[in-house]
């Protein structure tokens, strides 16, 4: 059976780091949804690039299907003003809560691990990356990310957390993704086939 993951779309999203998970993932034969964080299925993304997501957390939430136990995976983009959206986001907080806690995977990339993963306290006693100098709000961000630990590596996978460091890193972040959702042989073979040095 496929594996199921959710990418979150809020207005100011990164398009490199929300789309090329998506291919790949698809590539990998991962069934991928994309969900809006609001009402309207029409995402902007940071440069005024007009996405439309399948469905909407308020869709899933009244299907009963924004739950851990729906899903193997979550991939959380960055991008400004996308990652305090989704910080902002009462229904995205929750579901990512639940996800770590059922220790479903949890990706993350750019501001997202820093402004949106570490005020949940998701980044607590991990190692994690970042867009450069966002990792400051989290070393500073008392009890919620105890003990963080950050690192330079261009993706960073501790646990069920996968953090990357932005668009650059975006090829990499995604085969990191299907790496721990499917193997990797299969990560390896997707790299070979969109050329991609890992």
């Amino acid at each position: 059976m496929a594996k199921k993951v959710l990418v979150l779309l809020a207005e100011g999203f990164e398009e490199v780091e929300a789309i090329t998970p998506i291919d790949y993932l698809r590539r990998a034969g991962i069934e991928v949804t994309t969900a809006s964080i609001g009402k309207d299925l029409n995402v902007k993304s940071a440069r005024n690039i007009q996405v439309l997501a399948e469905t909407s957390l308020d869709s899933l939430l009244e299907e009963g299907k924004l739950k851990g136990a729906n899903w193997d995976g979550v991939v959380v983009p960055g991008g400004l003003p996308g990652s305090d959206n989704l910080a902002a986001s009462t229904e995205t907080g929750t579901f990512l809560k639940e996800m770590a806690a059922a220790d479903k995977l949890v990706a993350a990339i750019c501001a997202a691990p820093a402004r949106v993963l570490s005020p949940l306290g998701l980044l607590a006693g991990k190692k994690f990356t970042c867009y450069p100098g966002e990792e400051a709000k989290v070393t500073a961000g008392g009890s919620a990310s105890a003990a963080a630990q950050w690192k330079e590596d261009r993706v960073v996978v501790d646990g069920n957390i996968i953090t990357s460091r932005g668009a650059g890193t975006a090829g990499e972040f995604a085969c990191a993704i299907v790496a721990a959702l499917v193997n990797e042989a299969e990560a390896k073979t997707l790299a070979e086939k969109v050329l991609l040095k890992v």
